[in-house]
């Protein structure tokens, strides 16, 4: 699969932090229920691997790591099952071993150099990041022009008030969203959350 398609498989990737492996499984059950099968799970927790495993169990859903610097990080996530992995920034020994393993790659980028390293890499896909505070959608417009080729999946600080902006501009395929799981709700207000996110892209 490929990251495109991933990409295009939901409107929002929920960003997952999760604290305890054993809420995992519910909550990748919630969110598929609710039309989001593409989940990111952060890697800022001691319990996102084992998050992943369980995550893998469930039907349907499409599971990867963020949060990956590291290329010792992108081992334990392959062990772990993870299909896809996204990265706040990009290194080029990271970018590197990952496009050379053939993994599905997001890249964090939040200006034309990152990008340009992207494409030497061979990469066209690319998480704006963070997408608020790095001049917002009046920002990316800028950046895309001369990067006519690159796809974007903004992420931070986009909200359900903002998120329909985001994907209304044509080279934004996703974007990414901590909204859908907020702490303390129910799974069923989760997949409720998850199914209002995926009606987004219309």
């Amino acid at each position: 699969m490929s990251i495109e398609t991933i990409m295009r498989t939901s409107a929002v990737i929920p960003v997952l932090v999760i604290d305890d492996a054993a809420t995992a499984k519910p909550l990748a059950e919630a969110l598929v229920a609710g039309g989001l099968k593409v989940l990111e799970v952060t890697l800022r927790t001691p319990a996102a691997l084992d998050a992943i495993r369980e995550m893998k169990k469930v039907p349907g859903a499409i599971v990867g790591a963020g949060t990956v610097v590291n290329t010792d990080q992108f081992a334990q996530v392959m062990d772990a099952g993870g299909e896809f992995i996204v990265s706040p920034g990009l290194t080029d020994r990271l970018g590197q071993a990952i496009v050379e393993s053939g993994v599905p790659f997001l890249p964090g980028i939040a200006n034309a150099g990152d990008i340009m390293r992207g494409y030497d890499l061979g990469l066209r896909h690319f998480k704006f990041f963070p997408a608020e505070t790095s001049g917002g959608l009046k920002a990316l417009k800028a950046l895309a022009a001369p990067f006519y080729e690159a796809k974007f999946c903004p992420t931070g600080g986009i909200t359900p008030a903002t998120a329909p902006d985001w994907l209304g501009f044509d080279p934004v395929l996703c974007v990414g969203g901590s909204w859908v799981t907020p702490k303390g709700a129910s799974m069923a207000e989760v997949e409720a959350l998850a199914r209002e996110a995926a009606g987004m892209r219309g």
